[in-house]
């Protein structure tokens, strides 16, 4: 049997469901440490008024969040190497920076099957949707 797999991702965690023989499932899931802008919302605003410290700072929480989800993204990508068949959900961003590295990565390429838009789930409604998505 192929190994499929099916990964929820947003930016605050991964939801990995492979499917094995006699319709199991295997569960894994992945925290992230990339950080939340909303916690950082007046960085480097403190006794400035140039604008100059907080265009400054915007650019190295960007360029912090950048290198976590990268970090993040590989860890994601290191977990699922032996999977057969990908099948990518989730909200916004995190999918689509996954779906780009795996069309970076020749290993990957020709396993990814599907990347779908897909809101906060349960994770019974994940794994419903994984099994949905290759049993259907």
């Amino acid at each position: 049997m192929k190994r499929q797999t099916g990964i929820w991702i947003d930016t605050s965690k991964a939801i990995i469901i492979t499917l094995e023989a006699g319709n199991n499932e295997k569960i894994f899931e992945i925290e992230s440490d990339v950080e939340n802008p909303i916690y950082h919302d007046k960085e480097g605003d403190k006794g400035n008024f140039s604008g100059v410290h907080h265009g400054n700072n915007e650019t190295k929480f960007e360029n912090r969040k950048k290198e976590q989800m990268d970090f993040f993204i590989k860890e994601v990508l290191a977990y699922v190497k032996g999977a057969d068949e990908l099948f990518v959900f989730g909200p916004a961003e995190a999918k689509i920076r996954l779906e780009q590295k795996i069309h970076g990565e020749k290993l990957f390429t020709h396993k990814l099957k599907a990347v779908e838009t897909a809101d906060k789930m349960t994770l019974n409604e994940i794994v419903a949707k994984v099994k949905k998505f290759y049993i259907s």
